[in-house]
């Protein structure tokens, strides 16, 4: 029988993370890299993603690979998998956590449903869902050869729950119907693939709740009254789940979502 060490250990796996530059990305590659990962950091950002890549390997001492790319660009978004895979030799891990949140300054996304832009909406979907599909249908190939093949997606509590607005009143937040319904299909799309890319490759999902980022008082405590933990969460607070997911510590899980959110969604 497996150690927990043994289980948990990614030395020899290889893991792409889209957004891997970001927040919780880098959080996340921080992660799977101190398990023993070699690391690719998909991300928008050319400067973000060397500066990203240089502190991973020299924190770390693992291989690492810098992709710039807009995920809206879908030959790109395919070409990653081969490419990491030509240049780190595998790839054992994809980590969907790239997203468009939109700022409260574009156009027809923090409105008044009424208000918001079909454009926002396609812009939302086109990150946060269609080049999810397309990246890990081009994975799938290369992480059924894996043996440990894992897909982990990352959701939202606003996939799962509808929003309470009055935690917005007074600030210039909001809360699209296009983040709910891309996390909402990315969390139903998750489910899907979990049966058919079975068993070769596992797929599940992790929803955060509210991550602390400089938001307004009024809404830190509004958003902290209603929690359960009373407090928003942490990038920190996302490393066990993502760990445990990317891991053999799942090898016979798959097809869920795994919110952690302070206990936001359990009332």
């Amino acid at each position: 029988m497996k150690s927990i060490k043994e289980l948990m250990n990614l030395s020899g796996r290889t893991a792409l993370v889209t957004g891997g530059a970001g927040h919780i990305g880098m959080a996340f590659c921080e992660t799977l890299a101190e398990a023993g990962a070699n690391i690719s950091v998909l991300d928008i950002d050319p400067t973000r993603v060397e500066e990203a890549t240089t502190y991973l390997s020299d924190k770390y001492s693992i291989k690492t690979m810098g992709l710039t790319v807009d995920l809206a660009d879908e030959p790109a978004v395919v070409a990653a998998p081969k490419q990491v895979e030509d240049t780190l030799g595998s790839l054992d891990i994809l980590v969907n956590c790239a997203a468009f949140v939109g700022t409260s300054n574009l156009s027809g996304w923090v409105t008044p449903f009424e208000q918001q832009s079909i454009d926002t909406w396609r812009a939302a979907l086109e990150t946060n869902l269609t080049a999810a599909f397309a990246l890990i249908q081009a994975s799938t190939p290369i992480l059924r050869k894996s043996g440990h093949g894992s897909v982990i997606n990352i959701g939202s509590t606003y996939g799962v729950v509808g929003p309470d607005m009055s935690l917005y009143e007074g600030t210039s937040m909001g809360n699209p119907a296009a983040y709910a319904a891309s996390k909402g299909g990315l969390t139903q799309l998750t489910r899907w693939l979990a049966t058919t890319l079975a068993p070769d490759i596992r797929v599940n999902c992790i929803s955060p709740g509210g991550i602390t980022r400089g938001q307004p008082d009024s809404f830190v405590k509004k958003y902290e009254a209603r929690t359960p933990l009373k407090r928003m969460g942490t990038e920190e607070d996302m490393k066990g789940a993502l760990l445990y997911l990317a891991s053999d510590l799942s090898a016979y899980v798959t097809g869920q979502n795994l919110l952690v959110d302070g206990g936001w969604t359990a009332w």
